[in-house]
Order: structure tokens, then sequence, then C-alpha cells
């Protein structure tokens, strides 16, 4: 075979070794220099590139997509999945991220973009997405050419990783040191005491730490168990701190501006407006009462189980929606998810009001031995916990989708439409069943 041959060969080698075996294509890739890697996978078809590129570390990854050209980048970011082409773009620096960004077609760089943009409220918000794993496989002068090349400084451990780039385990500096360079690191692979997900909230993260304080960095995960940053313990808990006194605030209708501090001018300016819109919601519930006010009058006992159905609605509604809020923040839910969340609310109402209902049905005719005020108060506390549930799930959603803040105006309008529904279903009952009722 003439050397004239021997190139087409060599190359269709490489395209069938990078096509057929991307998790050992990708490790050789790794050891290469970053220029002659770059070489190869332009060197190849696109197709039989990606399946190397996706296989490979993401800092490496992350290096190459930036020297490669621009066809081959728009084709690697593009058939890429879209959780795993985030977490390469987030090690990029802004303005080469922003350079590649522009190379895709607008969907696909617009989906990509808010992926790279975490929930003010996750883990992923916090993390360092500048991370250097390793892979369990490898020995240990491989991971110590790595380390070198790198040169970062203040790392204790590093993350080990499979062929899939899923998070396995850690490792010790201090014993990748000591250790032979020709030892698997797979045998120095420690488990790793803690992890969390880039999408859970970061009270968790402040709990994780609080329960293992010798961790000084949590890795980070998504929902492929990739790894995809690291969370460093110095801040994070004032962070969380801030944040969920930002939530405290903002929930019963207080500026995230206002400081403890703050002048009282400032105070009154920020809390007075919400003060008013709350007086007016009472005046309506108010109202709502009194165009029974002849009915309570001739039944007093109405007006001592007046409360009772209120609160507990609130109650229901108040915990829809708690769970609505947290999965709005962490993007679990959307506009779109309504008809699931009326279907789990509806049915959720629905039992923990027969439930609740039975339960209060006992202790009225326990106090007046009337079974009239018995089915009065039961079908008023099972209607209205379900309209709470289903209020408390909706109105968030529909405030975000009008533009509003939900932290800030939710708990308002659903106090309003607890107390509204839950005063009228309960009287309105007692006008069609006054003939039960006890004098």
């Amino acid at each position: 075979m003439t050397q004239a041959d021997a190139v087409p060969a060599v190359a269709a080698l490489h395209r069938r070794f990078l096509f057929e075996y991307p998790h050992e294509a990708a490790r050789q890739l790794e050891a290469m220099e970053l220029d002659e890697a770059v070489e190869l996978l332009t060197s190849v078809p696109p197709n039989a590139a990606a399946r190397t590129w996706q296989a490979m570390a993401s800092d490496i990854g992350a290096a190459a997509v930036q020297r490669a050209p621009d066809a081959l980048a728009r084709h690697l970011l593009s058939e890429t999945e879209p959780a795993q082409a985030a977490s390469v773009l987030a090690q990029i620096e802004p303005e080469p991220r922003a350079r590649l960004l522009g190379l895709l077609n607008p969907q696909i760089a617009a989906e990509l973009q808010a992926l790279l943009v975490y929930p003010a409220e996750s883990a992923g918000r916090v993390m360092d997405p500048q991370v250097m794993p390793v892979r369990a496989d490898g020995t240990v002068g491989e991971a110590l050419t790595r380390l070198r090349s790198l040169r970062r400084k203040a790392l204790r451990e590093l993350y080990v990783v499979d062929f899939e780039g899923r998070l396995s385990g850690r490792l010790e500096i201090q014993e990748l040191a000591v250790a032979e360079e020709d030892t698997s690191l797979r045998e120095l692979t420690r488990p790793l005491p803690a992890v969390v997900r880039d999408m859970d909230p970061r009270e968790d993260v402040a709990t994780i730490l609080q329960e293992h304080p010798m961790i000084t960095a949590l890795p980070v995960i998504n929902q492929a168990g990739r790894l995809v940053g690291v969370i460093r313990q110095a801040g994070i808990v004032s962070a969380i701190e801030e944040e969920t006194s930002v939530d405290i605030q903002t929930m019963v209708g207080v500026s995230a501006d206002e400081r403890a501090l703050s002048t009282p001018f400032f105070a009154v300016r920020k809390r007075l407006p919400w003060l008013q819109v709350n007086l007016l919601t009472a005046f309506l519930a108010a109202a709502v009462v009194g165009l029974f006010e002849g009915l309570i009058a001739k039944f007093t006992a109405l007006a001592v189980l007046l409360p009772v159905v209120a609160g507990q609605s609130g109650n229901a509604g108040a915990q829809a929606l708690a769970v609505t809020m947290r999965g709005l923040a962490l993007r679990e839910i959307s506009l779109r998810h309504w008809p699931q969340m009326i279907g789990k609310e509806a049915f959720a109402g629905l039992a923990n009001g027969i439930a609740v209902a039975a339960t209060t049905a006992l202790g009225v005719y326990v106090w007046s031995r009337s079974l009239g005020l018995v089915l009065v108060i039961v079908i008023a506390m099972i209607f209205s916990m379900v309209i709470a549930g289903l209020s408390g799930a909706l109105v968030p959603i529909l405030l975000q989708r009008f533009g509003q803040d939900p932290a800030t105006a939710s708990s308002i309008v659903l106090t309003t439409i607890t107390d509204v529904v839950g005063f009228f279903t309960f009287l309105g009952t007692a006008t069609l069943f006054a003939s039960l009722l006890p004098q």
C-alpha cells in the first residue's frame, strides 16, 4: 500500500473509532494537545465528532468547542442533548459563549440560554461550573498530568466520573500525590458524603452543609447524574439566609428592599399600599357575611362555626400555594401545567375535605346535637377546601402569566378567595337547610 493509499484508510479508521467507540476515543483525545484533538475532530464527519465530544470531560469539551471551526461548533452544540450542551457552555466565559450561541439556530440558542440561567432559588445559581472531573478507568499518572496542565490551586479533591460522565465518587489530592503513577483511579476513589442536584432549592444545600460540617465543596449534578459544577461552602449560608428572608417579606406584602434599619418613611411607603389592598379584600369578605345578617341573627350557632370553615379553607389554600410557588421557582411547572394542577388539587382537596369534614362533623354534633348543623358544615367544608386548593395552585400561575410577582400578590389574592368562598358556601348552605337548623 502506498502512502497515498494509506491516508484514506487512516481517516476511515479514525471515523469508525470515534463513531463506534466514543468513550475510548474521548479518553485518547483528552490526553492529546488541544489543537491536535480539535484537528482530529475536524477531520471526521460531524456525527462521529459529536459522539466523541459528548463523551469528553466537560472542561476539555468546553475548550475544544471554542477552538473548533464555526461549522463544527454549531453541529456539536446543536446535536448534543440540551442539558449537556448547557453544562459545557456554562464553563465558557461570557464573550466566547455569546459568540458560540450566535452560531446556532435562534430557537436552539434560546433554549440553551434558558438552561444557563438557573432559578434564583436553585443550587445551580450558586455553583461554580468550573470543575475538572477525571475518569474512573484512568490512572494516577494521567490525573496528575491533567492537574498540572490546569494549574489550579487550593484543590483538595477531584471528582471521578464514569464513561457517561455521571458522578461516581471523589479522589483525595493527598492520596493521588503519594500513589504510584500506574495505579487505577478506581482503586483510590472514595464515596461521596453528599451530592445535590442543580435544580434543588438552596435551602437543601444549607441543610446538607449543616449536616456535614466538614464538607468544603458540594458537587452538583443534573437530572442525568452528570457533574455540572461544585458549590463552595464560603458564603453559601449567608446567601441562603438572605433569600429566605426575602421570601418571608414578600409573602406578607413587604418589599424585598426593606431592611430592619430602613427609615420609617420608607417602611410606610412600601407597606401601606398592600395594607390598603388587604383592607379592601377584608371589606369584600365582610360584605358577603352582611348578605346573611338576618340568618346569623336567627341562628347564632352559625357565627361560632363561621371561622372554622374559613380557617380550614385558608390553610388548605396556603398548602397548595406553597407547593405551587416552589414548583414555579424551580421551573418544575409553568402555565401549560394548569390541567395537571387542577386534577391534583381537586383530588387532594376532596380527599382532605372529606377527612376534615368527618372530624368536624363529630365535634359539631357533640357540641350542638343538631344533624342539620352537621350537614351544613360538612357540605361547606368539603366544597370550600376543594376551591381553596384549586385557587392556591392557579393564582400564582396566573399572576406569573400576566407579569405579576406571585410571591408578593398570591397570599392576598388567595386570602380573599378563601374567605369569600368559605363564608358564602357556609352561609349559603345554611340558607338552603335553614329548616333543619336549631333555633
